[in-house]
């Protein structure tokens, strides 16, 4: 057996480079954005995608224990290997976004290139010869990377979201927790510098935002499940999604349109294009398309195909 040393890998901390700035347009849809052609040319070759995502993995070119970060490990059969300090036995994905979907490495990327045109889970079944669930569990792994990257990932994959219930160690084998009233958490639209930011408010569910709407006249605008506010204290709006358990019916009528209807914001006009397009989001799975719109908005006109990609080969941070 041979043995490799490196050191262990940093998580979640190259998204905070990753958001540029830039003015966004909604695309077409599945309309065909520019990745550079060095990624292009990985995308009919199994062994070139491999060894692409492997450097991604492993930038230092020697692997590590994604469960202890010990740097000493020894090659064993079938491209198995084993860490020298605690034992454990991995792949090279192993502990990696990348390990939840049973996907070729040529697969993912031309996954990935399907997700950054903005295609539908049925086109990209098609388009790849994978079934709808293989696909949607892909996604959701890209989605959850993307989430593991922001700047407030600790919050965001925390009991507050829900999103913890989903993650079982390293792997997405979770399911939805219930959510009501008092529990469907609420998130805040903040602009700075061009930048879009989605928070998690501390403390708010949407309880608190149809108490404000009662008693203190928050003014409340639904779109099928989508609710969203005028504009509250630092931000544009707040929002939640909600489910068919609440009080729809108290919501009031306004002839004004609320702040971010009114100025027209860029972002808004390009989030609602999408959320429509997304479909039966529930309140569960709600924080992983609105990081998604974060992401894709900051990052207009970059490459986001290669940041994907290393997203996807990060580790799976512990979720406290």
């Amino acid at each position: 057996m041979s043995e490799a040393t490196t050191t262990r890998e940093p998580s979640g901390v190259s998204a905070r480079c990753a958001h540029g700035a830039g003015r966004a347009t909604a695309p077409p849809h599945c309309a065909s954005q520019v990745e550079p052609a060095d990624f292009s040319a990985l995308l009919g070759d199994e062994k070139r995608a491999r060894d692409f995502l492997l450097d991604l993995t492993w930038p230092t070119g020697a692997p590590f224990c994604p469960r202890c970060g010990h740097r000493k490990v020894y090659d064993l059969s079938g491209e198995r290997l084993r860490c020298a300090d605690c034992k454990y036995t991995f792949h090279p994905f192993s502990g990696r976004w990348i390990n939840n979907g049973a996907l070729t490495s040529l697969e993912w990327l031309n996954l990935i290139t399907l997700f950054v045109d903005e295609c539908s889970v049925h086109q990209m079944k098609q388009r790849l010869g994978l079934s709808y669930n293989t696909v949607y569990k892909a996604l959701t792994a890209i989605r959850f990377a993307i989430v593991a990257h922001a700047i407030d990932a600790r919050q965001v994959l925390g009991r507050a979201t829900g999103l913890d219930s989903y993650i079982k160690g390293s792997r997405l084998t979770g399911g939805p927790r219930d959510m009501r009233m008092d529990t469907i958490p609420v998130y805040g639209i903040l602009r700075r510098d061009g930048l879009v930011f989605i928070d998690l408010v501390p403390g708010f569910q949407a309880e608190t935002l149809f108490h404000f709407h009662m008693n203190f006249h928050l003014k409340l605008i639904r779109t099928g499940n989508l609710v969203y506010t005028d504009r509250y204290k630092e931000y544009d709006a707040l929002l939640f999604c909600g489910n068919d358990s609440l009080p729809y019916e108290i919501i009031r009528r306004y002839d004004e349109k609320p702040y971010i209807d009114a100025v027209d914001d860029e972002f808004w006009a390009f989030a609602q294009e999408r959320i429509k397009r997304f479909r039966g989001i529930s309140c569960q799975r709600f924080p992983l398309y609105l990081k998604e719109l974060e992401f894709r908005f900051n990052n207009e006109g970059r490459p986001i195909g290669e940041i994907l990609a290393a997203y996807l080969c990060a580790l799976v941070p512990t979720i406290d």
